[in-house]
């Protein structure tokens, strides 16, 4: 498994395929972009997906543009491509991320070692 989805462009053959990738992209916390069938492309964080009822065409994601131009539905069905475009703002920052870079500044003898948030970009 990869470290960070960011980059990763997943195969979209088959019902099974298109929802395994549109659940990582609904659990990731960065943009992705949907390339449609009919070729538009749309950038933004998803932020929903439905894919309990059958039947799978009229299974949907839920997207909140980068652009901000308002929250946008596409059926599964549409899917031509997924690429996860934007940063994971979360990629790295788990608590054992966290411990083990205390624990390296901890060995180099480094003192008043803080809990610091990573900046935004």
């Amino acid at each position: 498994m990869r470290d960070s989805l960011q980059g990763w462009s997943p195969e979209l053959t088959g019902q099974e395929k298109i929802k395994s990738a549109l659940d990582r992209a609904f659990d990731y916390r960065g943009d992705v972009t949907l390339t449609l069938k009919n070729g538009e492309r749309l950038e933004g964080f998803v932020f929903d997906r439905s894919t309990q009822n059958p039947p799978p065409a009229d299974w949907t994601v839920r997207l909140i543009p980068k652009d901000g131009s308002g929250r946008v539905t596409v059926r599964f069905a549409d899917l031509a491509g997924l690429e996860f475009t934007g940063r994971d703002m979360a990629a790295g920052t788990n608590f054992e991320a966290w411990l083990q870079r205390y624990n390296e500044k901890k060995a180099r003898g480094e003192q008043n070692i803080k809990l610091e948030p990573e900046p935004l970009d």
